[in-house]
């Protein structure tokens, strides 16, 4: 911990500057500077040898190289399933079978939840095949985004199969092992579930959201405005293939590849986790998985998969693949660049020690029950700092183990549970995560605005999340039963977040009929 205080300014800059002038890479780019600056010993000439020593080491990382690989896939698969068609064929299809604003919005929210393997799989799939549906309704890009978002990270890391479980299983065995803890990860995690309250009360609010009709702060605004004058705030990514597109076009040329996708990425998964070497069961081999190396080889697979449908029907000629090459690469440009970006300043961040600088901060004299709590905001404001809540589980993860040993091991679980919500959190919040950026990604919204309209959202679950952890620790008191406990305090949280849910649903009422009365 050198460089103490210090280590703080790097994302600090970072993130003040984009909410600011809402450019993010300029924003990304002085944070990587500083941060450089710092770890050079402020010598201009080694600084710049510093951003370009941690770029070329994030550029190469074999598993960074695999999502950028992913992303240029899943931008050519989805400029080919719009070119034959497919999309447009599916918006008409969903167009005569969804009825409402309402409809829409569920429908993406439901598709989020079955796609609970991987955030970034989420979050560009499910944008991909529904926002020619909430177009259709006007719904604004930045609502589209908020409905990834809040669906990609929160069912991915209560899911007891996928990518993040992966991550958090390996960072528990070990520490577990370290500290004498005699618990199987699997085990452990599976416990955590019931008390990752973000994950649960963000898919809870989303719902009354949607039901209610129910917005507040930005993203009122920008609702209102695709309602009244059909301004969606988005990026038409595909415009560029309108005149294109085939008439011979059907639902199922959108249905196969995405599921296909679907159904490649999980059979990649338990390959690249050894499956097929034997000896292992599926789950096993999940567990163990490469995932990005998964999502690379599902999107290769999908990919095969829409050339053999599309170029013997004649939908898709094969003149138009260097085109759909070449839009594919260029419509996941800006978010390939703020992924560089990003990952350069998480290395930055890495090496200034910010992580460890400041989970050291939460010191050891506090009350029992405000240690859940605590740990719950310190792992959302570092994963909010440093974009990243994998990074965050690495280093949360462990000091919440030690902190439970030290003050209450009936602690261990619920610690360990607010780490992994908080981290979720702050990712959720951050301009710079990764996850948010490819929400913005997959519902061509301006990624300052996805940030600026989700932030008073995701804040209001993390006000009520801090007290369910406040009621749980008392809990650990009073009852032996984490299931009781769970249960009690997740009872006690929806019904703050309902009756949060009410007050603004009564201002909106009343801001409603107040304007009726003006126009009268």
């Amino acid at each position: 911990m050198e460089y103490q205080w210090l280590s703080v300014l790097p994302p600090v800059l970072a993130i003040g500057l984009a909410l600011i002038t809402k450019r993010v890479l300029p924003s990304l780019a002085l944070g990587i500077i500083s941060g450089a600056f710092i770890l050079s010993q402020y010598r201009p000439a080694a600084t710049l040898n510093k951003v370009f020593s941690i770029a070329s080491e994030k550029l190469t990382d074999p598993w960074n190289l695999s999502i950028l690989s992913f992303l240029v896939i899943l931008g050519i698969l989805v400029h080919l399933v719009t070119v034959a068609g497919g999309s447009a064929a599916y918006g008409k299809w969903a167009a005569g079978k969804i009825k409402s604003r309402s409809g829409a919005q569920l429908a993406t929210l439901f598709l989020g939840i079955m796609i609970f393997i991987d955030d970034y799989f989420n979050s560009l799939t499910v944008g991909t095949v529904m926002r020619p549906v909430t177009d259709k309704f006007n719904i604004s890009r930045a609502k589209l985004a908020y409905i990834l978002d809040a669906t990609a990270a929160p069912i991915c890391i209560i899911a007891p199969v996928s990518s993040w479980v992966a991550t958090i299983l390996s960072t528990m065995g070990d520490k577990f092992k370290t500290s004498g803890v005699n618990m199987e990860p699997f085990s452990a995690f599976i416990m955590t579930v019931p008390f990752n309250f973000y994950a649960w009360l963000s898919i809870a609010m989303m719902l009354i959201i949607i039901l209610y009709k129910i917005d507040f702060g930005p993203m009122a605004v920008h609702e209102d405005k695709a309602l009244l004058s059909g301004d969606l705030g988005g990026l038409n990514i595909a415009e560029s293939a309108t005149e294109e597109v085939s008439q011979k076009g059907t639902v199922w040329d959108l249905v196969i590849p995405i599921a296909g996708l679907v159904v490649f990425v999980l059979v990649a998964m338990t390959y690249t986790g050894g499956y097929f070497d034997g000896g292992m069961t599926v789950l096993d081999a999940i567990k163990n998985t490469d995932a990005a190396k998964s999502l690379l080889y599902g999107g290769l697979a999908a990919l095969a998969l829409s050339l053999l449908m599309f170029l013997p029907r004649g939908v898709v000629a094969v003149g138009q693949l260097p085109r759909a090459c070449y839009s594919g690469f260029k419509a996941m440009l800006p978010a390939n660049l703020i992924l560089i970006f990003a990952w350069t300043i998480g290395g930055i961040i890495s090496e200034l020690e910010t992580g460890v600088f400041l989970a050291n901060q939460l010191g050891d004299k506090l009350p029992f029950w405000a240690y859940p709590a605590i740990a719950f905001i310190l792992s959302g404001f570092m994963a909010f700092a440093t974009g990243t809540s994998w990074g965050t589980f690495a280093i949360m993860i462990p000091i919440a183990v030690d902190l439970a040993l030290v003050v209450d091991p009936q602690l261990l679980i619920l610690l360990m549970a607010s780490v992994l919500a908080g981290a979720v959190y702050g990712d959720h919040c951050s301009p710079i995560s990764d996850t948010t950026i490819l929400s913005s990604t997959g519902a061509a919204c301006k990624h300052i605005d996805h940030v600026n309209t989700q932030l008073p959202y995701a804040s209001l679950v993390a006000g009520i999340c801090f007290v369910g952890y406040i009621i749980s620790a008392f809990l650990t008191r009073i009852t032996d039963s984490l299931l009781l406990n769970a249960a009690f305090s997740m009872i006690i949280s929806l019904g703050l977040l309902v009756i949060a849910m009410n007050y603004l649903h009564r201002i909106k009422a009343a801001r409603e009929a107040k304007s009726k009365v003006s126009v009268v």
